[in-house]
């Protein structure tokens, strides 16, 4: 139980943004770089350098002085659950809710750092829902809404008639 604790330990979310950095430059160069770090997080490389000091001593990073940046198995496992979270968001912003790239990128910077994972399973559940349409196309609910948000009229309707019984009558 007591590792489960351990494992359960909420991270800052600069040192999130850290492990994810430093994830996406491993897994685009091989090897991550404290001014490629720098440079990516518009940081001084003197907060990096402290950054990646804080990180080492949780055991989440080895670095050493004027060499490259390395995740520890720990420390790749939590970046990919941000990396997980950071993605889940960013294709809710940008495929279903249809937001430009850009804000969706940096909307899900933000907001995946304090998503429940109550709302992050709904999420992802529901991008699946969208995704496994059986028209294969946007769902026309779904292209409703857009034209509601850019005209702010709603598209008309198809009237549902629900049966006397199940509104009460006879």
């Amino acid at each position: 139980m007591v590792m489960k604790m351990e494992e359960e330990k909420k991270l800052s979310s600069n040192k999130e943004d850290y492990l994810e950095v430093i994830f996406i430059l491993e897994k685009k160069n091989g090897v991550a770089r404290v001014k490629d770090i720098s440079r990516l997080m518009k940081v001084k490389t003197s907060s990096v350098t402290s950054a990646l000091n804080m990180l080492s001593k949780e055991g989440l990073v080895i670095h050493e002085r004027y060499g490259y940046v390395k995740l520890t198995p720990e420390g790749e496992r939590l970046a990919l659950k941000v990396r997980k979270r950071h993605n889940i968001l960013f294709r809710f912003l940008s495929e279903i809710l249809n937001i430009d790239p850009e804000v969706a990128e940096k909307d899900a910077c933000g907001m995946e750092h304090s998503v429940s994972p109550q709302t992050l399973e709904k999420i992802t559940k529901f991008i699946e829902f969208v995704e496994t349409c059986p028209e294969h196309t946007r769902p026309d609910w779904l292209r409703s809404f857009d034209y509601f948000f850019k005209t702010g009229r709603r598209p008309r309707c198809k009237i549902r008639k629900l049966k006397k019984d199940v509104l009460g009558g006879k």
